[in-house]
Parts: C-alpha cells; structure tokens; sequence
C-alpha cells in the first residue's frame, strides 16, 4: 500500500465517523511530512452549520496543532474531491497538495465542475484524484440508497 492509501485511509475512518452520526460520509486528515496533524469529518447537520465540511475541520484542527494558519508543508487527503469553500481554504491556508478519492459531478472545484486550483490565485496546490477511488465512492453510494430507502420505508 502507498502513503496515499495508507493516509486515505485514515480519511476513510473520518469518514466513518460521519456515517455514524447520520452525515454524509466524508472525511480528511492534514499530513505534515506524513504524520497527521488534523483530522475532521463532515459535521453539517449535527453542528447546525454550512462551514463544518470534513476538510475545513480538518484545516482548522492543524492550524491550531501547528500554531499558524500557513500550512504550505501540509497535505490534505479527503474522501471526495473539494467543493468551492474547500478549495477557497486550501488555497488561504497555503496547503502544498490534496489527494482525494472520488470526484464530485455536482460541487467539485478541483477539476469537475471548475478548477480553481488552475487560476491565477497567490498558491496553486497540487493534487491528485482517484485514491481508493471505489471505495469512497461506495461509502457515499450506500449512504444515499440507505437515506433513499429510508424514506420510502417511511412514506
């Protein structure tokens, strides 16, 4: 297994976490020269609040770990590919690389609907798609058929 997967792996358990509370299973952690430094999972609906997406918890989490908001010796490994608030904070926190699993036809803003990370902004992080693809895209699919037949269940 490559460092990518390992660490991708440990944005899957964030994800996990998630799942397990009833959100949209998507989780990331924040590397510094491959330890993790800040981990989170999106919290949305239990936190009551647009901001707490998987990666902006796990940003804010190694900001206050590493003293600093510029984490430009960091990497984030995130289970779905960012969406435009994302990658906003990953471009402002000066983050050096993101790997994610699958790519988000909806909302991604790392190459699916747009790519911000091409545009002229002061930092241009790297990234790389597709890490253990098929199984983040299977914990999202699961989730949504669960919630779909859930509802049928209900009605």
């Amino acid at each position: 297994m490559t460092q990518d997967e390992t660490l991708m792996k440990a944005a899957i358990e964030q994800a996990r976490q998630a799942r397990a509370l009833g959100e949209v299973p998507i989780g990331a952690v924040v590397t510094r020269r491959g330890s993790i430094v800040g981990v989170g999972f999106n919290r949305r609906e239990t936190g009551k609040n647009a901001l707490y997406h998987a990666e902006m918890m796990a940003i804010d989490e190694a900001c206050r770990k590493l003293g600093g908001w510029r984490l430009w010796e960091c990497e984030l490994y995130v289970t779905l590919e960012p969406c435009p608030m994302c990658a906003g904070a990953i471009i402002n926190s000066r983050i050096r690389r993101v790997v994610y699993g699958c790519r988000d036809p909806k909302a991604g803003s790392v190459g699916s609907v747009i790519d911000l990370f091409s545009l002229p902004y002061n930092h241009r992080p790297e990234q790389t798609g597709g890490v253990l693809q098929e199984e983040c895209a299977a914990l999202l699919t699961d989730f949504f058929r669960e919630l779909r037949l859930s509802k049928k269940n209900r009605a």
